[in-house]
């Protein structure tokens, strides 16, 4: 359960519409669940602000629907699959209900539309970037952010980035996804005021040396006020993008 959820159980008990003694069986699962192959933290939520989210590869499609259902049974919503592939999909969409992207191979458990808050910008290099940038994008919308896409905006044709620059400079943080030279990082850096999350990405030619020299250029980068995560890490970078933007919502 996160803390919404908690706090509207605590309404309704307020209110006379939930007893005392359902309330606590909501509560009732802590720290963790123990189904042997799997310890579900269901009270991530509560401390962290967003529940836990399951890594697909390495989990057959048994497992992960098993998991799932656990976080289900506890209230689960939006609750998110990284790096599944399209097999494992199709499998645990036989079990559970399940929004599935296949170019990021990100899924969504439990799907449900709620409102959208501030800015995210996800812009990409170029096209080949796209996988992360979905695994980013979808990451930041599925745990509460309002997600803009500016796809093939790279150095290579700098008049493609510079007539976004209003939607970047409106942005609360902007997750910029490069391979190559990971100069994009850089370039963005430099017109905006809040916070860049930079994404190297191993798409390039032989001496990108998978992503390595991108990293190292944005790690290197001349612009301040970016930060760099690993190699093709699209959720490690939408996950902090949702918690900026969060945060600077609560400022404001």
């Amino acid at each position: 359960m996160d803390r919404e959820q908690i706090l509207d159980a605590l309404r309704a008990v307020r209110a006379g519409e939930m007893t005392p003694e359902a309330a606590l069986g909501l509560f009732a699962q802590a720290p963790y669940e123990d189904i042997g192959y799997a310890k579900i933290d269901h009270h991530r939520g509560l401390r962290n602000g967003s529940g836990e989210v399951i890594y697909g590869a390495g989990k057959t499609a048994g497992q992960i629907a098993g998991i799932v259902e656990r976080m289900l049974a506890a209230g689960g919503e939006n609750i998110l699959i990284t790096r599944m592939d399209a097999d494992k999909a199709a499998a645990v969409a036989q079990a559970v209900p399940l929004f599935y992207d296949a170019l990021s191979r990100v899924g969504i458990a439990n799907r449900v539309e709620k409102p959208l808050a501030g800015s995210v910008v996800v812009a990409s290099g170029g096209t080949s970037d796209l996988p992360v940038c979905e695994e980013a994008a979808l990451t930041a919308e599925a745990l509460g952010s309002r997600v803009t896409r500016l796809y093939d905006v790279g150095v290579a044709g700098l008049h493609r980035l510079l007539s976004h620059v209003e939607q970047l400079q409106s942005a609360r943080v902007v997750v910029a996804v490069a391979g190559m030279e990971g100069a994009l990082a850089s370039v963005i850096g430099g017109l905006v005021d809040c916070p860049v999350i930079a994404v190297p990405t191993s798409v390039g030619y032989g001496a990108n040396f998978g992503g390595l020299s991108a990293l190292l250029s944005m790690l290197n980068a001349c612009a301040t006020g970016i930060s760099v995560v690993n190699i093709d890490n699209g959720f490690g970078a939408g996950f902090l993008a949702n918690r900026i933007n969060r945060m600077k919502g609560l400022e404001e």
